[in-house]
């Protein structure tokens, strides 16, 4: 096996999955929200979303189907869509709610696997980025089966490790003064993500 290479995807996977995005917004808001349980939920149906995601990208890497374009595209627009309603259901809340307690309450039901899901999947991108970036380690190992096997699984742990850490970082803040800015601005960036994505499409 191929430690260096294996290394290099490794630390690769942790800056991407840690770089703010939907998703990571998502799991943040969620725990804001809901707590450890309603976190762990969002994250499982992240994590399912990446498995779907990388399938298919390992479909398209061995040449065993094609995902047409505009396909594509009008799942993102929907995506977007869903992102920025739940933006706006964050941000309405958090306005419409006087304090802290009050938030957390309100928002016991938020997140879950199902809204994980639906956002993790919901950038068709994502199809093609694991296509092209699996492809640049497949050769840690001799055997092509293998080394997919080892980077989607390392994936998925790595997707799981990393955004708990994530939430624990942003419940501690949680008791803060600042905890409803702090929501207020994840409901902003995800209205921001999706208007951006509309936005990519048209440019």
């Amino acid at each position: 096996m191929n430690y260096f290479d294996y290394f290099l995807f490794v630390i690769s996977v942790v800056v991407m999955i840690a770089t703010p995005g939907p998703v990571m917004i998502l799991v943040a808001s969620a725990g804001l929200q809901g707590g450890y349980k309603k976190a762990l939920q969002t994250i499982f149906g992240t994590n399912f979303a990446s498995l779907i995601l990388i399938f298919i990208s390992v479909l398209m890497l061995k040449g065993v189907v094609a995902v047409n374009e505009n396909f594509l595209n009008i799942i993102r627009i929907l995506g977007c869509l869903y992102i920025g309603y739940l933006g706006f259901s964050i941000v309405k809340e958090v306005i419409q709610s006087p304090n802290a307690a009050a938030i957390q309450t309100f928002s016991a039901q938020n997140g879950g696997f199902k809204k994980g899901l639906l956002v993790g999947i919901s950038n068709p991108k994502d199809i093609i980025f694991f296509s092209a970036f699996f492809p640049q380690f497949v050769s840690i190992t001799p055997n092509i089966n293998m080394s997919l096997s080892i980077l989607t699984f390392t994936w998925i742990v790595l997707d799981f490790l990393t955004l708990s850490l994530v939430y624990m970082f942003f419940r501690k803040l949680s008791n803060s003064h600042l905890y409803p800015k702090i929501l207020g601005l994840c409901g902003g960036l995800l209205l921001l993500i999706a208007t951006y994505g509309i936005a990519q499409l048209f440019i």
